[in-house]
């Protein structure tokens, strides 16, 4: 969507004369992405219709999209098993004072961030499907094991083994998505996901209430206890579910053996003018990345975006039931901020897509859970059904960080930059988090102003970044105008991420006839503007 068109040397031919297969290579992620460019160059040119492209299209859905939906629903119904636990008295019962709660929620963040390194290793030596299906056996197991801890030592290593086991995922799904689809149609099946994961915050609530009623009278079982138990044993009954579906790779998928599929799926990607896989690492784009002001400020822009996310994760429960709301009560009413998630992407999606300017969406995103926040803060404790009104508008918060990490990504051009600005990005998400809960003091429970005040200032700064950004581009826009210019090239582009495809080729034809006329490369045109 929002691509940087330059460092035209870092493009890697989709038809690349890479040898085909002659020899047996270890099954490796990497290997398989190449073995994917050599089967396309052994199989050469194949036509085929719009209505086959969508037919591939729609398998690759089933069986890559659906299991990564359906894994990141999983995995945050086990991370968000803590703050449902809270809400019935984990703290009490485990015997938890001061920070302590907090900190349950921050390792798990502070085991992603150390364990990122060894996480993005792990995808380039381990078959992701693999990789994949132990991690999410393994977070499963230590949630149900959640449930047998009865104070903060074992809980805290419970959340530390599940924050290990877990940060392999946005990883890997980042991987898949690049490795399947097109960059037009990464962004949409980011939202998927996006969206399986606000369900987890419909669904998580309501399992939560039936299984407090289910050991309300238990002499053996507690309710917290019982939420561990039993969300943990669903993730574990789906692993056989992921393993059988998800694929490794385009060039070894099961469910692309008919016809001409396989080529069809791999054929698509060439729109990526990446190919398959460019696996070359260039220190000297990271030093660009690293010397380019735009990286800051993604980075400081995901602080501002995680910081008030993990407070409002790991306390948000919490700050309903201080409204004077029974634990029953309080959980089901956690059960309408999936829902507001999902209808806020929606409806991003939907304008981004009318009006095609993406930061004065994101920016609209950021002004709702501002305003929330501040009812929090504001408005008396004798209404709580306005307070809880206020809650709800502030849960907008979720469409944000979807639309910022689509902005980023598209507007790096070349692999490695790409690779490095997520890893910026990253590490400023999980820091955020870590944060996030820590500026929620249990001794202003349950007002926790202190942790609303932050998350209102952290907002506010977000869109002074993105109001900045969105000029600091254009001014980027415009030099790129003056380059075109004097190569003799056309000085406005149209931003293709999101035209519908006949419009897109029709396009494209256009501009191929201009370069072709010019005597110079399409691709090196298309690299030459960023996307406000």
């Amino acid at each position: 969507m929002f691509e940087e068109k330059k460092d035209i040397e870092e493009q890697v031919d989709g038809t690349n004369s890479s040898p085909v297969l002659e020899e047996k290579k270890r099954h490796t992620a990497n290997n398989q992405l190449d073995e994917a460019a050599a089967y396309l160059a052994q199989a050469g040119h194949v036509e085929y219709t719009a209505e086959e492209r969508k037919a591939v299209i729609r398998k690759i859905d089933l069986f890559v999209c659906v299991p990564m939906c359906l894994t990141y629903f999983l995995q945050q119904l086990d991370k968000s098993s803590l703050s449902y636990a809270a809400i019935f008295d984990i703290q009490a019962e485990t015997n938890l004072v001061g920070s302590q709660y907090s900190w349950l929620s921050s390792v798990v963040y502070i085991a992603q961030l150390c364990l990122q390194p060894a996480s993005s290793y792990a995808l380039i030596a381990f078959p992701i499907k693999y990789w994949v299906t132990f991690n999410m056996l393994a977070w499963s197991i230590v949630t149900v094991c959640t449930g047998a801890a009865k104070n903060f030592t074992g809980l805290v290593i419970c959340r530390l083994l599940l924050g290990i086991f877990e940060a392999t995922i946005l990883p890997s799904f980042i991987f898949l998505t690049q490795m399947w689809y097109t960059r037009r149609e990464q962004s949409f099946r980011t939202i998927a996901y996006q969206i399986a994961n606000s369900f987890a915050a419909i669904l998580g609530p309501i399992m939560s209430f039936g299984i407090g009623k289910a050991t309300e009278n238990s002499s053996t079982v507690k309710e917290y206890q019982g939420i561990f138990f039993f969300i943990g044993s669903v993730s574990v009954a789906f692993v056989p579910v992921i393993f059988f579906m998800l694929p490794n790779s385009p060039g070894t998928a099961r469910f692309l053996r008919k016809g001409n599929d396989r080529v069809m799926a791999i054929d698509r990607l060439k729109e990526n003018q990446t190919g398959t896989k460019s696996s070359k690492w260039k220190w000297n784009q990271v030093w660009e990345t690293y010397k380019d002001p735009k990286t800051y400020i993604w980075a400081a822009m995901y602080f501002c975006t995680s910081t008030p996310s993990g407070g409002f994760g790991a306390f948000g429960g919490l700050v309903v039931k201080g409204l004077g709301f029974t634990s029953f009560k309080a959980i089901l009413m956690q059960a309408p901020t999936g829902a507001i998630a999902i209808l806020t992407l929606l409806i991003t999606i939907f304008l981004t897509n009318q009006f095609r300017a993406r930061w004065a969406i994101v920016a609209a995103c950021v002004i709702p859970p501002i305003a929330g926040a501040v009812g929090l803060v504001k408005v008396q404790r004798s209404d709580p059904y306005i307070l809880l009104a206020c809650y709800y508008v502030a849960q907008s918060l979720a469409g944000i960080q979807p639309l910022l990490y689509s902005w980023a990504n598209l507007n790096q051009a070349g692999s490695t930059k790409r690779v490095v600005v997520f890893a910026t990005m990253f590490v400023a998400q999980c820091t955020g988090n870590i944060v996030g809960p820590q500026v929620y003091l249990q001794r202003e429970n349950p007002y926790y102003h202190t942790g609303l005040y932050v998350n209102i200032g952290c907002w506010t700064v977000l869109f002074c970044l993105i109001v900045f950004m969105r000029f600091y581009l254009s001014h980027l826009n415009r030099k790129q105008v003056q380059r075109r210019v004097g190569l003799g090239l056309p000085a406005d582009l149209k931003d293709m991420s999101i035209m519908p495809y006949g419009e897109l080729e029709a396009y494209k034809a256009e501009l191929a006839q201009q370069m072709t006329a010019a005597g110079l490369d399409a691709a090196k045109l298309m690299r030459m503007r960023l996307t406000i």
